[in-house]
């Protein structure tokens, strides 16, 4: 057990950092869909996966793209994940061909829950954690369960006093 509170172990994403592990995610993805190396359409988790699906569906020229809205957060606290909005089913179908992204797997509670609606669809995410892992079927970077991630959407920039001195 650990007094830290959740932003003092922070992992600090700026818009750079994503755009560039987006592309390298969409750079391992590259050929590996079912259709001759292609994928069928981008499928973004709401609203981290928005920003990421949107990057691996310009570098892999996909341009069939949707959504899917789970909420699993309010802030900071981790809720029960429901489903707030769909995709088309005649586009899912059972996933075949589907490449579903997301920003991070955490505890992979959000990922069981598409997955259980898509289960032949591809899984990837830009971060993992090591809970969430098997949920997901490529990412780029794992960081540690108890490292909060800091995304540059829910970020603001703001003075900071200097360490040391006014």
């Amino acid at each position: 057990m650990t007094d830290r509170l959740p932003h003092e172990k922070g992992f600090h994403i700026s818009w750079d950092q994503i755009h560039r592990d987006s592309r390298a995610l969409a750079w391992r993805l590259d050929g590996h869909g079912p259709d001759d190396g292609a994928w069928r359409a981008v499928v973004a988790i709401t609203r981290g996966g928005m920003a990421p699906a949107m990057i691996a569906a310009r570098e892999l020229d996909i341009r069939t793209v949707d959504t899917i809205s789970v909420k699993s957060y309010d802030n900071q606290t981790q809720s029960e994940a429901a489903v707030l909005k769909r995709p088309d089913d005649t586009l899912m179908g059972d996933g075949t061909g589907i490449l579903i992204i997301d920003d991070l797997v955490d505890s992979g509670k959000t990922l069981e829950i598409v997955r259980s609606l898509y289960p032949k669809a591809h899984f990837a995410t830009v971060y993992a954690k090591p809970k969430g892992r098997s949920q997901v079927d490529t990412f780029i970077t794992e960081v540690s369960q108890d490292t909060w991630i800091f995304f540059p959407w829910d970020m603001a920039m703001q003075y900071v006093k200097p360490y040391r001195g006014e």
